[in-house]
């Protein structure tokens, strides 16, 4: 067992942190918010953390776990996931373990001797496997340093991917009560923070909410019109056939089709969906992350099994159902950090095809919830300002310059001065609630800004209210476009938890009072085009363009050393090193062991397991 405690019990919880994140995972320094939360749980402290994918949420409860003493019991909603986090780790020499459903009873049997045996630092749980009462019942046999609860959203009814299994967790925290908890997240609206905080019982929680932006990945929305076609233009403008990327269907038959093409058209692809056999799909996900298999065509299933850095691209064949999931699978891309892209295939008939599913959902409540979070979605595919600025503002996280990294941006449309048509909206919006004492949905404002005369409107009154046909210059569907840019832009929100009424928010009182000037969008009559990419090789699209041609040479040698080297012990190559570790190898050329040391994920660890390959290679340049 590691006890850097032992080791560093003169210094200071960050210098020793700072040491197990150097000598374990080969990083110089923590990332935004994770030395906080790091400190937070090694002062016992319960913890709330949203990070987007790829911000480093494993480290904020793995090296606290190699500090405090006992074992780590942590949470986590996939088998597959699991397996991946075990081997990353024990490829930097930490001692971790998994124990669910695949294991036999003999290997399970082990990994419980080592967990009495006080051998790990971390074991890997499924949620219905914590919960089962003789579990539980050798956890309290055990030192257990902390409790981590992985994709905290699945606690939450308000959350995208709801997992009943999950509902119980929060009994735990009185069984433990000396044991700090900390739940994790990469997808969280407002509403669905709260509920994780109400259901996990967290006692005085530590909230630590970083950026949900990922300037490394370009967003695009193609109007779906020959779906087929889109998507192979996309990966030949990519000269996608050298890289990893996914593929995601709403269906299985779909999955099975577009893999099939993909086949035909000489791209290295398979299909992954919950149809398939246990062994194939374990098949399939082990030949991806070792880099086998360049493209997966999967349903929904395949996203959060993924722990693989350089996923370049992922497309959305089929118009996701919610903003959250959509933000984690396109979160998939680029975890290293370098340039990645998304693509969303987007048409009216997917919207008719979800709401067709939704209405099957028996549950008003539930209903309701889903209703909104695809009008969300929708709007998402249908925007006309920065697309980077609709995702930050949905999980409340203002936004309004461009990202100059999306379709809408680097293609913008043509802007009018909407000043005065934003006053009407807004007008409406405060007039409405005057007169009634309630807030309204966007269609009933739409209708009011129109003079419209239906039934509504008559048994409300609202022919009477001053607002009453003052839009009638502009038709519904474009005061539906004003009226979304405002909400992205921060002048209006809707309440889900209030049926998607919409309420002004405190920044609109200076647009009433005409102390701002704004340009909206004009509607492109829903012709969405994504950005004009030139084809260039997949060595650039990764953020290498710094490096010159004798560079691109060297780090392509590397490449090959690190293809052989997890060959021969069966690995992932991102488990031996990242593509960031070898282009910043090809810049620097280290020739001691001091200068290897001191690249980006070089440890101490895999200092000594790969440093003197590497090392006699790089001497050659």
């Amino acid at each position: 067992m590691l006890r850097f405690l032992k080791l560093y019990m003169d210094s200071s919880q960050h210098k020793q942190a700072l040491a197990v994140l150097k000598s374990q995972f080969g990083f110089d320094q923590f990332r935004k918010h994770q030395a906080e939360v790091i400190d937070d749980v090694l002062s016992g402290r319960d913890c709330f953390v949203l990070m987007p994918t790829g911000g480093g949420k494993s480290l904020c409860y793995q090296i606290p776990a190699l500090i405090r003493e006992g074992t780590a019991i942590v949470v986590s909603p996939l088998i597959a996931l699991m397996q991946d986090q075990v081997d990353s780790l024990k490829s930097n020499g930490i001692s971790a373990a998994y124990y669910n459903s695949s294991l036999d009873a003999q290997a399970a049997e082990q990994v419980l001797m080592q967990l009495h045996m006080g051998q790990l630092d971390l074991l890997y749980v499924a949620p219905e496997r914590l919960m089962n009462e003789g579990f539980r019942q050798q956890l309290n046999s055990i030192p257990i340093s902390l409790f981590a609860i992985d994709e905290a959203h699945c606690i939450s009814q308000w959350g995208h991917d709801f997992r009943p299994e999950y509902a119980q967790i929060g009994q735990l925290r009185q069984a433990f009560s000396s044991v700090p908890f900390i739940a994790l997240t990469a997808t969280a609206d407002h509403a669905t923070r709260q509920d994780i905080l109400t259901r996990l019982n967290l006692h005085k929680p530590q909230l630590h909410v970083s950026s949900f932006d990922r300037p490394n990945i370009r967003y695009s929305v193609l109007e779906k019109k020959q779906p087929a076609k889109q998507l192979i233009a996309f990966l030949e403008q990519r000269d996608a056939k050298h890289e990893s990327g996914i593929v995601y269907c709403l269906s299985r038959k779909k999955v099975e089709e577009v893999s099939s093409l993909l086949v035909e058209e000489g791209y290295s692809a398979t299909a992954y969906h919950a149809g398939l056999p246990a062994e194939t799909r374990q098949r399939v996900h082990q030949q991806f992350i070792r880099d086998e298999l360049n493209i997966v065509v999967a349903t929904v299933a395949f996203g959060m099994g993924i722990d693989k850095p350089n996923v370049r691209f992922v497309v959305h064949y089929d118009l996701p159902k919610n903003i959250e999931g959509y933000y984690q699978e396109t979160g998939r891309a680029g975890r290293d950090g370098l340039n990645s892209e998304a693509l969303l295939l987007y048409g009216t008939q997917d919207i008719m095809t979800a709401k067709y599913f939704i209405e099957k959902v028996s549950n008003e409540e539930q209903k309701r919830i889903e209703n909104f979070k695809l009008s969300s979605m929708v709007e998402f595919a249908e925007a006309l300002t920065c697309r980077r600025s609709v995702l930050l503002n949905y999980f409340g996280e203002p936004h309004q310059k461009s990202c100059g990294n999306c379709d809408v941006c680097l293609n913008p449309p043509k802007l009018f001065e909407g000043k005065v048509a934003a006053q009407k909206v807004l007008s409406c919006v405060y007039r409405l609630e005057q007169s009634s004492g309630h807030n309204y949905g966007i269609r009933h404002i739409i209708d009011v800004l129109r003079g419209m005369d239906n039934e509504r409107i008559r048994d409300k009154g609202h022919s009477q209210v001053s607002t009453y046909g003052i839009g009638k210059e502009y038709s519904a569907d474009e005061w539906q476009s004003i009226i979304r840019q405002l909400i992205h832009l921060g002048y209006l929100y809707q309440d889900i938890q209030q049926f998607s009424v919409v309420k002004l928010t405190d920044k609109a009182g200076e647009m009433l009072k005409g102390n701002i000037e704004i340009e909206l969008a004009k509607p492109r009559n829903k012709a969405m085009r994504a950005s004009k990419t030139r084809k260039t090789s997949n060595v650039n699209k990764a953020q290498k363009e710094d490096l010159t041609d004798a560079q691109l040479g060297i780090f392509e040698s590397l490449r090959e050393l690190r293809r052989d080297i997890a060959d021969s012990e069966d690995k992932p190559a991102y488990q031996v090193f990242g593509d960031v570790t070898l282009v910043e190898m090809a810049m620097q050329l280290p020739i001691t062991d001091e200068g290897m040391l001191k690249i980006t994920g070089v440890g101490e660890v895999k200092m000594a397991k790969y440093g003197f390959e590497f090392l006699n290679l790089l001497r050659k340049f």
